[in-house]
């Protein structure tokens, strides 16, 4: 199998099946047999050759010309059984409505799925509640219940849960919702969108007014100024890179079965648009597995391309007969449409095989033709599909053209493939390269430079790879100021901040126009850009027949470690009205990564240092439980103490010895508490760092700070390497690890 080292460790840290005690009971190729055996079985009502069918996605799938979405990969083959990662559920007017939701959301996240919901059936705040007498608390209020239950399930599962939620633009509570999460900190596990109508954007391009609507009768109940809303939802953006904007008249354009209801949500990063109680199964294809190598380069092989397209289809489709679904409802919505989302990944690498920059036409052509392909190939193989299997069940009153049935009412959707790309060891869904070249730090005090296997190619060939400048880039981020090599090279090998928002949108508006659902994407802005610069790409997402849209601002998120045009805080604790306050926390550190046993789980413990010492703890509970608020509190604290000037050895004293009674209970512990787990981590690494065992990181200053270092978020949870921003989500390329699941 063509599996990278990291890929590997991914694979066997999340989705390998292993006994109670975390022993693996497979390998990787293992893993692939059961997934393919499982999904084969759907051949078997059909009169399918099941084995036939199980040896040709197991070539599909170790070959990584394809990768179904995590929760295949995860449960096919398994007692859960639940293979979908998308799911919609409704939110309805009543207290019954609301939690029944609530419910089923914890449900879904415990088995690996993500939610997406409309909150804009709920009254608005202020509202008289029949039922008591009393007054209506609002959505906002009621999302952040959502919000604490999700927090709740997502500490036990292999995937952690995660949210969308859209509120109609024309809903009483607009102006509420816009700024819900301009502290970060609140509804932390939701992503938002403000569904917008055509109505409404051309309101705010004329200044005009537009009426809000009471949910309930749909009378109008006032007016705002399009404008000044529209301005407020930009202004948000640009701020704290929320919300992001969905155009609802366009998903109910496109929606295949209105018969069946009108769509009112997404999937938490926005790609996939569905009914109530329906789910999607995706599944995206390995571009850079399908270009072949001739006398003159590189250039797509179409024949292979289309072979694994029909591949996909069949496997999809299986999915749908063969999944376990977390609800009768969905098990029943579901198999009325049968949608599939195919998608890819690895396009941006294809692209510097190809010799063609991201931010071209060139580029943009070869989106639109690709994904063009993909379409026709993919609703070809459906039909066949329906030929044999028949076609889906409300095909007939849908508003697809009735001369051809179609065995799935949609087939192409493209999603954000964090941990799907570092498997087949590629670039994400269509995003740009994020980077070219990063210095990886060694529990030892070493580091190496980890870089881009096609620019390393091709630098090779042209006799220009050296460490140093591999170390450059590494730093810099971007090949647009590395002396010594070609303009050429320079021009196709760009990264993520070298393209500027406008291609981005482009790039995402060339490949919506040939996918049936939508396209995963965030335009990345520098840290400089202004509203204005904002203000246009939504202009152009909607002119361009764009489903929505995310952006995201470099340090536009107080959690952001690394920041442009910031100058650094001063170097030690400052005094202010008599209160000391911590310096601020550095750029740049470096920091180890603990796994330590204790009585209900595994704790994960991070302790980050810089020139000056410790200057931050970390911690995170494995999937076994513990009491993850506790250890993130006392993590918290300890980095305010040390960074205001506290002596570690005095909290190291504080804090060891500690006794918890889950953890002393049980024979063969190596601590007696996470407290005590944490004393002993910060010990190991005071001691490391006073004897100058472990490396010491350089401070970089704001002026030498890269758009892509800055583009990173904080630091993963789980393995301590910093995160990116990506595909609508925040994703890990270390480990694997996704906020959005």
């Amino acid at each position: 199998m063509p599996v990278s080292e990291n890929a590997r460790a991914v694979l066997e840290k999340r989705y390998l099946l292993r006994d109670e005690n975390g022993t693996p009971l497979e390998d990787v190729e293992g893993m692939f047999r059961r997934v393919c055996n499982a999904i084969a079985e759907g051949d078997a009502a059909y009169g399918g050759d099941v084995e036939e069918s199980a040896a040709e996605f197991y070539r599909m799938l170790t070959d990584l010309d394809f990768l179904p979405n995590s929760p295949t990969l995860m449960n096919a083959g398994r007692h859960l059984g639940q293979l979908s990662a998308c799911f919609v559920l409704p939110v309805g007017d009543s207290m019954e409505e609301i939690f029944d939701s609530i419910k089923n959301a914890a449900l879904i996240h415990k088995s690996g799925g993500g939610t997406g919901f409309s909150f804009s059936r709920l009254r608005p705040k202020g509202s008289t509640v029949n039922s008591t007498g009393g007054v209506a608390s609002g959505p906002i209020s009621f999302m952040k219940v959502f919000n604490s239950a999700t927090e709740a399930v997502k500490q036990g599962g292999t995937r952690r849960g995660a949210n969308m939620g859209i509120l109609r633009v024309d809903h009483p509570d607009i102006l509420e919702f816009i700024s819900c999460k301009d502290d970060t900190g609140e509804i932390n596990n939701f992503n938002i969108s403000v569904g917008v109508t055509e109505a409404f954007m051309e309101a705010a391009a004329k200044g005009a007014d537009y009426e809000l609507r009471d949910p309930n009768t749909g009378l109008a109940t006032g007016t705002l100024s399009a404008k000044e809303v529209y301005d407020k939802i930009v202004d948000s953006a640009w701020r704290t890179g929320e919300p992001g904007i969905v155009f609802l008249d366009r998903l109910n354009r496109d929606n295949v079965v209105p018969t069946l209801g009108e769509i009112e949500s997404t999937n938490p990063c926005g790609e996939q648009p569905l009914l109530p109680y329906e789910s999607c199964n995706l599944g995206s294809i390995n571009l850079v597995r399908h270009l072949k190598k001739t006398a003159s380069g590189y250039e797509v092989d179409w024949e292979r391309l289309g072979e694994t397209v029909r591949k996909a289809v069949h496997f999809l489709d299986n999915v749908i007969d063969v999944n376990k679904y977390p609800l009768p409802e969905i098990d029943h919505v579901t198999k009325l449409t049968r949608k599939i989302g195919l998608g890819v990944m690895g396009f941006a690498d294809m692209l510097l095989y190809l010799g063609i920059a991201y931010n071209s036409e060139e580029g943009v052509a070869m989106a639109g033709k690709l994904m063009a392909f993909i379409e026709s190939e993919g609703k070809a193989a459906s039909a066949k599909l329906a030929e044999q299997r028949g076609a889906f069940p409300l095909f007939a009153e849908s508003t697809l053209p009735q001369e051809t049935p179609m065995r799935n009412a949609t087939v192409t959707t493209i999603a954000p493939t964090g941990t799907l790309s570092i498997i087949a060891g590629v670039s994400s869904g269509v995003e740009p390269v994020f980077a070219y070249a990063y210095i990886r730090n060694i529990m030892d005090g070493t580091h190496f430079v980890e870089t881009n296997g096609i620019l390393r190619e091709k630098l090779t060939a042209l006799g220009l790879l050296t460490d140093e400048r591999m170390k450059r880039i590494a730093k810099e981020g971007s090949l647009a100021h590395i002396h010594g090599i070609p303009e050429e090279i320079k021009r196709v090998f760009v990264c993520a901040h070298d393209v500027s928002p406008i291609w981005h949108i482009r790039m995402q508006a060339a490949f919506q126009e040939h996918t049936d659902n939508a396209v995963s994407k965030t335009v990345n802005f520098v840290s400089s850009a202004t509203r204005e610069d904002v203000s246009e790409v939504y202009q152009l997402a909607w002119r361009l027949g764009c489903k929505g849209t995310t952006i995201y601002r470099d340090g536009s998120r107080a959690e952001q470690v690394l920041n442009i045009g910031k100058v650094s805080g001063h170097a030690e604790p400052e005094a202010e009205y008599g209160h000391i306050l911590p310096r601020p926390r550095p750029d740049v550190t470096t920091g180890f990564t603990e796994k330590v046993r204790i009585g209900c789980g595994n704790l994960y413990i991070t302790v980050n240092y810089d020139e000056k010492g410790i200057c931050e703890v970390f911690t995170n509970t494995g999937r076994a439980g513990g009491c993850p608020s506790q250890s993130e509190a006392t993590a918290r604290l300890i980095s305010v103490g040390i960074r205001s000037g506290i002596d570690p050895k005095k909290i190291i004293q504080q804090l060891k010895g500690i006794r918890c009674p889950s953890t002393i209970r049980q024979p063969g512990m190596s601590v007696t508490s996470c407290p005590d787990a944490i004393a002993r981590a910060l010990e190991k690494v005071l001691k490391a760092t006073e004897s100058h065992e472990a490396a010491v990181p350089v401070p970089v200053t704001p002026t030498q700070m890269t758009p892509a270092e800055a583009k990173l978020a904080k630091y993963c949870p789980e393995c301590g390497a910093r995160l990116e921003h990506e595909g609508g989500c925040v994703t890990c390329r270390n480990c694997g690890y996704s906020k959005c699941g």
